[in-house]
Parts: C-alpha cells; structure tokens; sequence
C-alpha cells in the first residue's frame, strides 16, 4: 500500500502539521533536526551501525531481514508509549534521512491505524537544501546595526539591553555557544555542530521584521568552529556601525569578572594561552604562563588586550566594516561641569535613539541565558559629545554612519560569570 508523500518546497509548509516525527537515530537526531520536532527512531544508533555493517558486507537482504525486526519492534514502543494518547485527527509528518524506508515505514503504519501521516519527501536533505537556501536570500533583506567595540568593551550587554528595550536584535554568540575569541569558550555549554547553529540562526532571522533595524554584534567569519553564513557577514559588514569605546582599565576590570571561570581553572588557561604561540612567541606565552602561575591576572589581561586583542581587532573593523570608518560621535559617561540639557546634548550627536538605547544597559535587566541568573548590565552613563571638527558639521544628522560609546570604568560588582563581554 502506498502511502502519502508530503512535498515542501517553503518552511511555512511544515506549520501545517501536528506533529514532526524524526525517525533517525538519536545521533542523527542530535547533529541537527528540524526545530520543535520529536525523535522517535526506528533504528537507535548501535542498530543502525548493525544494520549497515550487514548491507555492507554480507548482503543488502540480511540486513534488511535483521533492520525489519528492529524497525518493528521499534514502532511497536512507539505506539505503545509515544502515540497512544494520539486522537483520531492528528496529522503528523515524519522524517528521516533522505525519505526512504525508515520513514516510509513508521508513516505506512500510522496510516494503517486510520491517522493521516505523511512522508517528507527527501526527508531532512530536502530541509537542509531549504535553510541553506533561506540563508542566502533572508539576510540580504535586513538593516543591520552592528556594535562594534573592542574585547571588554561590553558589546553584549549593549546587544541584550537593547533587545530589552523592545528592539530587534540578532545574538550570534549566544547561538553558538561561544563569546568568539580563542578564549572565548563558554564553560557546560558545547557549541553546536554547523548544521544545528544554521537551524538556530534560520529561526532568529525569521522571527525578524525586515522593515525594523536589527542590531548585532560584530564577528568575524567564524564563531569558535562555526562559520557565519556568507550573506549574513556580507550583509553586516555593510551595515552601519555603533562603536563602544571603554578604557583599557574598565576593560580588564570587566574581564576579570566575566571571565572568572578562567582563573579557577588555570592548567585549562595554559592550555588556550599556548595555541596562541605562533602569533605571540614563545617568550610572551612563557611569560603569560608565569602570570597565570602566580595569579598575576591583572597584568595577564591587560596584556592579552593590548598585545593580542587589540591588534587584531583593529586591523579587523578596518578591513571588513565599511561603516567602521568614519565613526560619530556617541558618548556615556557624565562630565559634571557640562550642565546643559540632555536633549541639547542629543541633538549634537545627531543620534538621540541610540544613546537612549545605550543607556539602557544600565537600567535594564536581561532574560537569563541558558539556565543562568539573569545577566547584569554595563554600566553606560550619557555624557556630552565631543566638539566636533568644523568639517563634521555640514554631515546630515541622518547620514548612515557608526556612532561611538564610551564606556565608564565602574562596571557592576556582582558580574556573573556566564555573562559575556
């Protein structure tokens, strides 16, 4: 008997569905899968090794004889447990591989029981082939404003308390489980594999509205092993630029609180400092070494910044943000003697929202992330702007161009160490 084969040519398509089956094996299942749907194998991972062990090298029909008892036995559980509370109209789609027996035969007899299940056809190659697809055109329609800042300078908690504030905003590093740097490992928490980190980006970009800016951190083409898709860097790289600028004391003050997790572990810093020797030397990881061992962190961070973080930072924004070179003005922090209005000093900066924005990293509170305490925020205080150049004055206020914060030195004392710079 033949069953009903379900054909996808839009991602919207799948929301017509009660449920999404995915028959492969929970290592398959864990690579990556489409978003919100179950995992019910027919074949767990040590029986599929079997069962293609077998196709391989005896014979296409052992293994198909030995794969059937499985399979059987398998939907039978299913049934059992997964399915048994299933009224008469729901309307499932299963998925494996590529569309062929597995899934065929769970949906062969879900339909034999009188419930209206479906095949994907092309299984999740044909949903791979549409995320790469949706990849390379959704990006290319956003306005992005990318926070560009140098390492402690507290991007992403600019990035949260923006989105706090009810605007749009795209966290790459929170996706991938990574602050993007070589120390930028975040403790419990594994980066996904490529395939999954694009399923979690393709869910972010749709949930944005095309015609609102969204901001996002600057990044570089790679996230720890993951590769930003190429219309995304492209796009943001040709976005305008949000510059925040700190002093390289409140960085390594920020620093050593949110990367605490470091010092508790500092065999596990040796380890990260030494792939760093072809660009350092051996005599600076030697000397590095020696800091970690003697709990010298203060000099240790400083110099990672200046030596390390910095340079390549920006050499970086240079190359590959257009918008990073002709920054405004944008500042945070209070000067006392300055005592005129804070709509007066909004209007010579040309960017009133902005600044509101930034403040609100220090007003504002975070969603926890993964399980943690809520994050804390940076502590971004308004200040006059500088006086600009008289060459700067005939530029439109509305001109697409970075702005630059300038962060104080008193970040919060109680930064928790899952929070990100």
């Amino acid at each position: 008997m033949k069953h009903d084969v379900a054909t996808i040519g839009d991602l919207a398509e799948l929301s017509a569905f009660d449920e999404i089956i995915d028959v492969r094996s929970p290592a398959e299942f864990a690579e990556d899968h489409i978003p919100g749907s179950v995992n019910c194998p027919v074949l767990d991972d040590e029986q599929r090794s079997e069962v293609g062990t077998l196709y391989k090298r005896v014979s296409p029909f052992d293994a198909r004889r030995i794969g059937a008892a499985y399979v059987a036995e398998n939907i039978a559980d299913h049934l059992r447990t997964r399915f048994c509370q299933r009224d008469r109209s729901w309307r499932p789609l299963v998925v494996c591989w590529r569309g062929g027996q597995r899934s065929g035969s769970l949906t062969h007899i879900l339909r034999r029981v009188g419930w209206d299940a479906q095949q994907l056809e092309g299984g999740y190659k044909t949903y791979r082939r549409l995320v790469i697809a949706s990849l390379a055109e959704i990006p290319r329609r956003l306005s992005l404003t990318v926070i560009c800042g140098a390492t402690g300078s507290g991007k992403s908690r600019i990035l949260q308390a923006i989105a706090a504030r009810g605007e749009q905003i795209l966290d790459l590093e929170e996706l991938a489980c990574h602050k993007g740097s070589v120390l930028g490992v975040l403790p419990n928490c594994r980066q996904p594999s490529q395939k999954m980190f694009e399923s979690r980006l393709l869910i972010s970009l749709a949930a944005v509205d095309p015609k609102r800016r969204v901001f996002v951190e600057a990044e570089s083409r790679k996230i720890g092993s993951l590769q930003v898709p190429e219309a995304l860097i492209e796009t943001m790289r040709a976005g305008a630029c949000l510059t925040i600028e700190a002093s390289i004391d409140s960085r390594v003050d920020f620093l050593l609180r949110d990367y605490d997790y470091f010092l508790s572990d500092p065999d596990w810093l040796l380890t990260r400092l030494h792939a760093l020797r072809n660009l350092q030397g051996s005599e600076t990881i030697l000397r590095w070494a020696e800091y970690t061992r003697n709990a010298c962190w203060r000099e240790l961070v400083r110099e990672l910044l200046q030596l390390h973080y910095d340079p390549l930072y920006g050499r970086s924004q240079k190359q590959n943000y257009s918008g990073f070179a002709t920054p405004s003005t944008l500042t945070t922090a209070v000067d006392p003697d300055d005592r005129r209005s804070e709509h007066q000093r909004n209007r010579r900066t040309g960017q009133p929202h902005l600044r509101r924005l930034v403040r609100a990293a220090r007003r504002g509170r975070h969603a926890p992330h993964r399980g943690a305490a809520p994050w804390p925020v940076a502590d971004c205080r308004p200040v006059p702007p500088r006086k600009p150049p008289p060459a700067s004055r005939a530029v439109s206020p509305k001109r697409a161009s970075p702005a630059t914060a300038t962060g104080t030195a008193d970040w919060p004392a109680d930064q928790s160490a899952h929070c990100r710079p």
